[in-house]
């Protein structure tokens, strides 16, 4: 005779991880603490930390991409503007949403910010590509960021043309 028996919390992060994840939330509810399995729910919770990092720094970046396009691509510009300002209104809303879920990224924006910008420079750069890219090489991009955290992440403001 076989005796099934439940998997451990630790073969079942391996094997099953929606129900680790179900019977770690039932565990802690239920105030089961010393049965919790708790080195991978401590990796768990840094990586959502983590992928709260990424997620910012991808908006910002994405943001600051959008701003020097409508600053600076004057061919697309008449064609484009409404897209890029849509794109950055949605770039907005999410930084935001993102700070109001999480206050404390806020300091993290700031260590990054010059960072993103630089990265922005170079994205946006390369969407020119082929014949445009000689009319346009990152140099065209200023290499100080175009305004402050609050301008950037104001609704209504917009880079000068």
């Amino acid at each position: 005779m076989v005796i099934q028996r439940e998997p451990t919390t630790l073969t079942l992060y391996a094997q099953d991880y929606y129900l680790w994840l179900r019977t770690t939330i039932n565990q802690l509810r239920a105030g089961q603490f010393s049965s919790v399995d708790l080195d991978n729910l401590l990796e768990e919770l840094e990586s959502i930390g983590r992928s709260q990092k990424r997620t910012v720094k991808s908006l910002l970046i994405r943001l600051f991409e959008h701003l020097l396009k409508l600053r600076y691509w004057d061919v697309e510009r008449e064609r484009n503007e409404g897209h890029w300002k849509g794109e950055i209104r949605t770039f907005r809303r999410e930084i935001k949403d993102e700070l109001k879920d999480s206050p404390s990224l806020k300091p993290y924006i700031l260590e990054i910010f010059d960072e993103c910008y630089q990265d922005a420079r170079a994205e946006a750069s390369d969407a020119y590509g082929g014949k445009l890219r000689s009319q346009l090489p990152i140099d065209t991009f200023p290499v100080a960021v175009l305004g402050s955290l609050e301008q950037i992440l104001d609704e209504n403001w917009f880079p000068e043309s």
